[in-house]
């Protein structure tokens, strides 16, 4: 994605959560760096852009600036330095915020910056699927025989608690079960003070994201949020409050809501709008709620509202490889869907997302044949494939009705 992205603009900014492998994504295409992240570099760059900023600038291209929000200046001298050259594939900016507000710069950088949101590892990037089953190939109308998952439920509870963070991934598992704890400790001591000058309180972000682990994958108001937030709070609290702290760790990129989709229905329902919510990866739930693999093994029904959060990272990761979008379905006669994949070319496929066992796919199923009767094909095209994803199961396979059931553990881009 980085390649392409190179390929058409000046500059590329890579845009993400700490720790999920920006920069050394971004290393490994570049040909020299400014470490922004560097105390003594930092320093010594912001005077040079108040004396010579375009000196920040000079050296060999793709030049990485990393941690480049520490200067938000910085945007528009890359953007003026873009226009100068007249080249593609200039620079590549990494940082773990979101672009600078609107007074910071002067010049938005359309069609100057290519943009790439990179979120922590999928199963496929981490190694732990087998990449049996690929989405595109559903999208090209290709089926395939039975294949063998090779994860475990037990398998899957560890990987949803562990995450997808890179350093997570290549240590024992113990070790790797404190990388989300430590990362939430630093959003909610340290990074949630860092956006907008604004002094936040520990406590409240700490109950804010309780309370978003515990509606994981649901769709509910602030007004829920708000009063689980105000359990043992002496002050008052409104909604701004709480829409600044979630704007605050969407910012941060630790949450990651789902839109919902509007497609063309043959039926009067009307379809519900309200986001699904979502951490950019479910370990973040897991540490926030203190729960370990064997705490999911032990309730199902929590375990499932989090095996849908990871399934949505994956989905989320694989889709943006097919230049693709992921989104929730619900309407007003109470049908939902888990996750919808549209594609530029208006193909999209419809997905259930369920622990594994027949009740389950049953139910599942059920659900994507309704919605697939609802679609009106006269205005847009059939789905291109109806797919219950499973956290466990011994095979992927498509059924005789057509739908595929799909564990997460086959799965890939």
């Amino acid at each position: 994605m980085l390649t392409r992205k190179l390929a058409g603009k000046g500059a590329v900014q890579i845009e993400g959560p700490k720790w999920c492998g920006k920069t050394t994504t971004a290393r490994q295409v570049a040909k020299s760096v400014l470490n922004l992240g560097d105390d003594t570099e930092l320093k010594r760059s912001k005077q040079l852009l108040e004396i010579s900023p375009k000196t920040l600038l000079n050296g060999e291209t793709p030049r990485l600036i990393d941690e480049w929000q520490t200067i938000p200046g910085l945007w528009d001298t890359i953007r003026c330095e873009v226009d100068r050259r007249g080249e593609v594939g200039q620079f590549i900016i990494t940082g773990s915020t979101v672009l600078p507000q609107a007074t910071e710069t002067i010049h938005s950088g359309t069609g100057r910056y290519g943009h790439i949101h990179m979120r922590t590892m999928s199963l496929w990037e981490s190694g732990e699927s087998s990449g049996a089953v690929s989405l595109k190939s559903l999208f090209d109308g290709e089926t395939f025989e039975p294949i063998e998952n090779r994860l475990s439920l037990e398998q899957v509870a560890y990987l949803l608690c562990r995450g997808g963070w890179p350093q997570a991934v290549t240590v024992d598992e113990n070790i790797a079960l404190d990388q989300s704890y430590d990362y939430v400790d630093d959003v909610i001591n340290k990074d949630i003070q860092r956006i907008g000058g604004v002094r936040r309180n520990a406590e409240r972000a700490s109950r804010l994201l309780r309370s978003y682990a515990r509606n994981i994958s649901q769709q509910v108001p602030y007004g829920t949020l708000k009063a689980d937030m105000l359990a043992n709070d002496e002050k008052t609290l409104d909604e701004d409050t709480v829409a600044d702290y979630i704007n605050t760790l969407k910012m941060l990129y630790v949450i990651e809501d789902l839109t919902a989709w509007n497609p063309n229905l043959r039926s009067k329902a009307a379809v519900r709008t309200m986001d699904t919510r979502h951490f950019v990866d479910p370990s973040i739930g897991t540490a926030v709620l203190g729960l370990g693999p064997k705490d999911l093994m032990n309730d199902p029904d929590t375990f499932g509202l989090l095996f849908e959060d990871m399934a949505v990272r994956d989905l989320r990761v694989y889709t943006d490889a097919l230049l693709g979008k992921v989104y929730h379905y619900r309407d007003s006669d109470g049908l939902e869907c888990d996750a919808v994949i549209h594609l530029r070319d208006g193909s999209y496929g419809l997905i259930e997302i369920k622990l594994g066992g027949v009740t389950h796919i049953e139910k599942g199923v059920k659900t994507l044949k309704s919605l697939a009767n609802k679609i009106d094909t006269t205005k847009m095209k059939s789905p291109s494939f109806l797919m219950v994803l499973t956290a466990q199961g011994d095979y992927a396979y498509h059924r005789n009705d057509g739908i595929c059931v799909v564990p997460i553990g086959c799965l890939k881009p």
